[in-house]
């Protein structure tokens, strides 16, 4: 990635992926060190759930991300299946994202357990690329004790997948001069956006790696897939001049449930949602924001699915408000006749806080700080004590699912 002077290419940008390996199944690990060396699965429940992740013990039986959990009990009945806990999971994140940042003010969060980093203004500083990603493996090891893999190159996506190859606790570089030579044996399937159906659609051209895409004349694959097909050929290139991104706003936050009976009950339905907007709403005001749009999400026994949308006069981070507008587009739905397997509430359009002295016409001034203050109150409450800590009263005989 250098000149015959020794200095970068001008232009040329360093990039760092950093995965962290199992992460679910390595933090449970980690809080329980009794599991170390046993399969184990973090997933939902046995009869609806889907597997979050499995440690590398588990993945010889056949299990993987996004199986349903039955499927991976049949596969490894010797597993050890625990329920997700997102809050520990974000907390050790946090933790994580933390030594990232004690390099470059450029990081991309992908996930909670990967991102990209461009560390290329951070050489003179740390050192080569290579330098930074051993630095920050060991500190990851050394102060949260979990292991992270990394991939370097010129380019987002080819450092992604050099450090998916290198997985669990791996490092691959990519010199920039060899990156098609690097990409050219790879299966397609490695090139984001390759899923099931433009991997059919391309097996039919007779392309089965990255470099047999490679060849292909970028004419053909504009109109096979439109551009499409242009962004693949340019990536079978190596060529990806997306930058790194930092602190991309949040465009929604939501929360939604499987549950493990389908509900048909109008009651039911009507707890849930207020259980979600309650979640959302917090949510939502924990990060400053409020928002325009809200969107239901309803999946039925079938798997099929439907969203129904309603923009609001004004910003809200309220859950009475927002609960109120889904049960009025629950009715827009085949909820209550065709049982319902999920339930997802989404606010979108987020701005930060409510516009100044922003109240409906029902409430005045004094109203809206009261309802304000009373927010922050059982915020505070659910921030130290759970989110059941404080609930509506329709929310306290709520029977178990």
């Amino acid at each position: 990635m250098k000149t015959r002077n020794g200095k970068p290419e001008a232009g040329r940008r360093e990039i760092v992926h950093l995965d962290m390996d199992a992460f679910y199944a390595s933090v449970e690990v980690l809080d329980d060190p009794s599991l170390a060396g046993k399969p184990v699965i973090v997933g939902g429940s046995k009869e609806r759930g889907v597997v979050t992740s499995a440690s590398y013990e588990a993945r010889p039986f056949g299990v993987h991300s996004a199986q349903p959990v039955a499927s991976a009990m049949r596969l490894c009945p010797q597993g050890v299946f625990l329920p997700v806990r997102m809050s520990r999971y974000k907390e050790v994140s946090e933790t994580i994202f933390e030594i990232f940042y004690r390099f470059t003010p450029l990081v991309e969060p992908l996930s909670i357990d990967e991102g990209f980093l461009d560390v290329t203004g951070s050489k003179r500083l740390f050192g080569s690329a290579e330098t930074i990603a051993r630095e920050i493996k060991r500190l990851v090891r050394q102060e949260v004790g979990l292991t992270v893999s990394a991939g370097i190159a010129s380019t987002k996506f080819v450092a992604k997948i050099a450090s998916d190859l290198g997985k669990p606790d791996g490092l691959v570089t990519v010199d920039h001069e060899k990156t098609r030579e690097f990409l050219e044996p790879l299966p397609i399937k490695r090139l984001w956006g390759v899923g099931a159906v433009t991997f059919k659609a391309l097996k039919r051209l007779g392309v089965i790696t990255i470099g047999d895409l490679s060849r292909v004349p970028g004419e053909r694959l504009r109109k096979e897939f439109g551009k499409h097909g242009e962004h693949l050929h340019l990536l079978s290139q190596g060529i990806d001049p997306r930058p790194v991104e930092p602190h991309q706003p949040a465009k929604s936050m939501g929360r939604e449930e499987t549950f493990s009976e389908d509900l048909t009950d109008g009651e039911d339905l009507n707890r849930e949602l207020l259980s979600l907007a309650t979640k959302v709403a917090r949510r939502v005001r924990r990060h400053g924001l409020a928002g325009k749009t809200v969107t239901l999400k309803v999946k039925y026994n079938d798997f099929t699915q439907v969203t129904r949308s309603a923009t609001l006069e004004s910003p809200t981070n309220d859950a009475a408000g927002m609960y109120k507008t889904c049960c009025e587009l629950l009715a827009k739905t085949r909820a209550g006749t065709s049982p319902v397997r999920l339930l997802g509430i989404y606010l979108s359009r987020l701005t930060s806080g409510l516009p100044a002295g922003q109240m409906s016409l029902l409430e005045d001034e004094a109203g809206r700080q009261r309802r304000e203050q009373l927010h922050a109150a059982l915020d505070d409450l659910a921030e130290r004590f759970g989110e059941d800590a404080v609930l509506p009263g329709m929310l306290l005989d709520k029977p178990e699912k």
